[in-house]
């Protein structure tokens, strides 16, 4: 059944085609209906297990390297355990590193359990029990026993229990926001809608399962149950999306098997020369020598490994997600916060995220006159304009009776609750009670000195609404409507010069006053009234021979933040698509005026789209800024094109028709004011204030997080490889080992630790959203980072090999005995001198292209504590007698430190230096970005 187009067919062929009638099916074809087509319900796939869940944290290869290093030092702690010396530091720094693995599995399965929650919440969305008809009369059932051909009666509140071809309809409106992304109640009607593939929103006689009746009655036939709904499909698609590992994700796992590899080889062939050395020297290895050279090459790998990177990625995406509530973004998904920093294709819903969701009077015809109206949204500020001049409301009569014929043909009321303005009711008709305040006059005394008698509701078969009020004269007839159903009813015109006979030239300026409102995606309204001694015995006679008072052109404006922030995307190089369920010319008209469509770009309908196949939809995908009456299929076609040319796309929505494509971008974005729980589920990220400016917010943040990461990642891995160098060139010249077991470990603790964490807090660069955004292929280790990271460790090694080979020789001794007496004061000053370097090299990582100075040294304080704590902690094992023994160190003189001070700066100085130079790359960069 799913293949009919129920929508296309008149009523009596959908009751013919299902085998049904009016009074409904009998109880026992009902039986065998539901034995044929399943209950009434959505299904979901097999939930996850929680053990599979936690199986599944332990593929990431910087986990594995971390497990590893674990198993390896235990076995090493346990080996050399000594009862009465207290653990080893070994299993000292096996525990530290277990209990990040564990932290990290444990936030990956939260996350991962949370993802499962989005099938749950769209079931929640299903109707309990639903009114049919039965063997002729009206009975309430369980929702999930609807089969199709039933006939399902509708009441106001009443949430649609299935899809429904309607057949009988009393001013039926429905809330369909959450599958159409219409933000006002549609009306409903009966008859049949042409076109086989017309766009959900507007097959105006079908009712779809899981939207709200907001207004009328109805009566409608089940054409399709569980599965088969547009809801149905809907739970298919977010089932059928698999969840894709983001670009940092990918980057970390390659940084792991990067490291995992470069440890084992660099410190399997450091061993092997430490051996070779050995040998070659006495002319035997014995086995506890081998024991010794194997911790030492354990802890050489310990401390190549960065371990603390794991701990530093959870910090500082956590971190990221404090700041993003701080500006409206509450993150679902910890790694979706540098997601946001590489994306490059943002698609956003129109309706609220980029408009004030608040309909806004633009225009004002009257009396021969097209006015502008300022102001934006439902704050009643604002001013009238003529020829850009300010305009006297009390001096046109025609504009004073619109305003007042606005005000009386209204059920909505404007209120104000904490400081911020608002309507109850419907959203056109509280702009027409806004633009009334604009010029003066109260809705509320309006209505309270001529007070309603009698009302003719609107229908979708009229196009207008009629009321009547009671005045000193008599009766006032206020009607507002479609413009072309008023100017008909209208046998006479409102001028400045009192009323005049309605001419066909007079239309024709009414017409072309609408016809430039509706070019600028305004929605018209016509205004007229009439004056009668009393309400007439047929209320609809008092709609005939009106006065025409004039037209309102409105519209969802808007938000100011919003083009702002678009302005930014386009200077950071991210596109910005509009995606919407709105008309084509309304889409555009906003589109136009935020900036998203501007020449060269191209609008197209959801139809449109379905004419391309996807190659010929991926060869325009990128030149396409507009998508106007799109369905839930649509968004995801655009979301897969993007994907396909290797963009990063992030995608907002608010309703359940948004929750598969939420679910499939790169960065779902849900609204946390209009969005539905499901929307919030798929999603990654929720803004709690729907406003597109707290998107572009959360992208800078985003960024900075990745930086912070990879200052974090520079730092590290320079010193590591600094580290391992060092140790490579002592085994490869014969040299006496510059730095022990123990020593390798305590820089590994003091360094990796508090300097390398407070770097995860880091200000932004300046510029960060100047720069395009990152190519989320690129590997983490880019040109200027592999750079940077080379620099520094080659100036390490060199350094501290010339600070240990100055000490050994400075008596007459030899760098190559190790026996030389001088051997750990050597190993001291060495020492002393790595941790001061990596310090200052801390510094200088905190931007690759800007001078440390010009960031400001005060400007990342918890750097500075870091440092200091740092410092402190060599002082303490320096010169305290009771660290001396277990760290192997003696106290150093002044001597030393007057060595050792200017050349542990030579890092810092080499960072500043190749910052220069990597500005340069980073110019180049943006100059290629912008060319393309």
């Amino acid at each position: 059944m799913g293949d009919q187009k129920w929508h296309s067919l008149d009523a009596s062929g959908v009751l013919e085609s299902l085998k049904t009638q009016a009074k409904g099916l009998s109880t026992e074809e009902a039986k065998s209906r539901l034995v044929e087509f399943g209950p009434n319900e959505l299904t979901g796939e097999k939930s996850v297990s929680v053990w599979s869940l936690i199986a599944g944290q332990f593929k990431s290869a910087l986990i594995i390297i971390l497990l590893a290093a674990v198993a390896v030092s235990l076995a090493v702690g346990i080996i050399t355990y000594q009862p009465g010396h207290g653990l080893p530091e070994e299993i000292t720094d096996a525990i530290v590193i277990l209990a990040i693995v564990l932290a990290c599995v444990t936030l990956g399965v939260v996350e991962e359990f949370r993802s499962e929650k989005a099938m749950a919440a769209l079931k929640k969305m299903a109707a309990p029990t639903a009114t049919v008809v039965r063997n002729g009369a009206d009975i309430e059932i369980p929702a999930r026993e609807l089969v199709p051909g039933d006939i399902v009666v509708l009441s106001s509140g009443d949430r649609v229990p299935a899809d429904l071809r309607l057949f009988e309809v009393y001013n039926l409106r429905t809330e369909e926001a959450s599958l159409t992304g219409e933000s006002t109640p549609v009306e409903k009607v009966v008859k049949s809608i042409p076109g086989a593939d017309a766009a959900l929103g507007d097959r105006k006689n079908m009712a779809y399962s899981g939207t709200t009746v907001a207004y009328g009655r109805a009566k409608g036939v089940v054409t399709e149950t569980g599965m088969k709904t547009e809801f149905g499909k809907i739970a298919t698609m977010l089932q059928s999306v698999e969840d894709e590992e983001t670009p940092l994700e990918k980057n970390l796992d390659k940084v792991g098997k990067w490291l995992g590899y470069a440890c084992l080889a660099v410190v399997g062939i450091v061993v092997t020369l430490v051996l070779v050395r050995t040998y070659i020297s006495t002319g035997t290895v014995t086995g506890h020598t081998v024991l010794e050279i194997f911790i030492w090459g354990v802890s050489l790998a310990v401390a190549a490994v960065p371990e603390a990177l794991p701990a530093v990625v959870v910090i500082s995406l956590a971190i990221g997600v404090q700041k993003m509530v701080k500006k409206h973004a509450l993150i679902r998904r910890l790694a979706a916060v540098e997601t946001l920093g590489s994306t490059t294709v943002i698609c956003s819903d129109k309706t609220g995220t980029l408009t004030q969701d608040e309909m806004t009077i633009r225009r004002v015809y009257a009396g021969g006159k097209l006015i502008s109206v300022t102001g934006v949204g439902y704050d009643p500020k604002g001013d009238f304009l003529l020829d850009n001049k300010k305009f006297d409301t009390n001096s046109s009569a025609p504009f004073k009776e619109l305003i007042r014929i606005g005000a009386l043909c209204n059920d909505t009321h404007l209120v104000q609750v904490d400081g911020t303005w608002d309507v109850k009711g419907d959203p056109t008709e509280g702009a027409m009670v806004v633009l009334a305040e604009k010029a003066g006059v109260s809705h509320e005394g309006l209505n309270n000195t001529m007070p309603r008698v009698e009302e003719i509701p609107f229908s979708s078969e009229t196009k207008r609404m009629t009321t009547m009020h009671k005045t000193a004269e008599g009766v006032l007839v206020c009607s507002k409507g479609a413009p072309e159903v008023i100017v008909d009813s209208c046998a006479f015109l409102l001028t400045d010069k009192g009323e005049i006979p309605m001419t066909e030239a007079e239309k024709a300026k009414i017409f072309e006053a609408g016809k430039q409102m509706a070019g600028e995606a305004l929605r018209v309204l016509g205004a007229a009234y009439k004056k009668i001694p009393a309400v007439p015995s047929c209320k609809e006679d008092s709609e005939k021979s009106m006065v025409f008072a004039g037209l309102a052109g409105m519209i969802d404006p808007p938000r100011a933040e919003a083009k702002e922030a678009i302005k930014l995307c386009q200077q950071a190089g991210i596109k910005v698509v509009m995606i919407t369920g709105d008309h084509k010319i309304t889409a555009m008209a906003v589109a136009k005026e935020l900036g998203i469509l501007r020449d060269g770009g191209r609008a197209i309908t959801g139809a449109e789209l379905d004419a391309l196949d996807d190659k010929q939809f991926e060869t325009v995908v990128e030149d396409i800024n507009v998508y106007a009456r799109v369905s839930p299929a649509h968004k995801l076609r655009v979301i897969e094109a993007f994907d396909n040319k290797g963009e990063i796309v992030a995608m907002t929505g608010d309703g359940v028709n948004d929750a598969p494509a939420l679910k499939k971008a790169d960065i779902g974005i849900a609204m946390g004011i209009t969005g539905t729980d499901v929307s919030k589920e798929a999603a990654a990220m929720v803004l709690t204030d729907d406003n597109f400016a707290s998107i572009v917010s959360a992208v800078e943040e985003g960024r900075g997080i990745y930086l912070n990461i990879k200052k974090f990642l520079i730092y590290m891995v320079s010193c590591n490889v600094g580290e391992v160098l060092i140790m490579f060139i002592a085994g490869l010249v014969g040299m006496a080992i510059p730095l022990a077991a123990i020593h390798l470990l305590f820089i590994n603790l003091s360094t990796d630790g508090f300097p390398a964490l407070a770097l995860s807090v880091d200000p932004a660069d300046p510029d960060i959203m100047n720069r395009p955004p990152r190519n989320p292929k690129s590997s983490i280790f880019s040109k200027d980072v592999l750079a940077t990271i080379f620099s520094i460790g080659i100036v390490m090694a060199i350094t501290m090999i010339a600070i240990f080979v100055w000490k050994m020789t400075s008596e007459g001794g030899s760098w190559s005995d190790s026996a030389n007496p001088l051997l750990v004061e050597a190993q001291t000053m060495v020492l002393g001198t790595m941790v001061l370097f990596e310090l200052f090299t801390a510094l200088a990582c905190r931007s690759q292209y800007h001078s440390f100075f010009a960031l400001g040294p005060m400007s990342n304080k918890w750097l500075i504590y870091a440092n200091l704590s740092s410092f402190a902690l060599l002082a303490i094992v320096m010169y305290v007698p009771f660290f001396n023994g277990p760290f192997d160190v003696i106290p150093l003189g002044w001597e030393d430190w007057r060595v050792m001070a200017p050349v542990s700066l030579t890092g810092f100085a080499t960072v500043e230096i190749v910052k220069i130079f990597n500005h340069r790359y980073i110019d180049k960069q943006m100059a290629l970005a912008k060319k393309k």
